[in-house]
């Protein structure tokens, strides 16, 4: 347990720190609240209204989202892969390799069908 108190003492740090800042930005700080401040910003773009129970998303967004993590996972097998490479040998850079292909083939597959195109 000796060895983990340091990491312990940092992290209830951090948390102090950060609830602090928060209770005293909302304690001291001004607030001078007016319309332009309340509304929602959309990157400099006047915000559209939405229906009341929120607008659709098109499915575009959500396989966009299911592709990124899919290549994340693949980078985070990458790394613990990177790590061990010498103790592996030829069986791990084989494996690899059949892996990275496998990705690769998929994400041929989603560049064909138009999965990567933003219009």
């Amino acid at each position: 347990m000796n060895a983990y108190a340091p990491i312990l003492v940092l992290g209830a740090l951090g948390a102090g720190f950060a609830i602090f800042s928060v209770v005293m930005a909302t304690l001291i700080g001004p607030k001078r609240y007016n319309r332009a401040k309340l509304e929602a910003y959309e990157c400099g773009i006047e915000p559209t209204p939405q229906p009341a129970g929120g607008g659709r998303f098109p499915i575009k967004y959500y396989l966009t989202a299911m592709l990124f993590i899919i290549f994340d996972i693949e980078v985070v097998f990458l790394y613990p892969w990177a790590v061990t490479f010498d103790s592996l040998g030829i069986f791990g850079l084989v494996e690899m390799l059949l892996f990275v292909l496998t990705v690769f083939v998929a994400y041929a597959y989603v560049w064909r069908r138009g999965g990567l195109e933003w219009d």
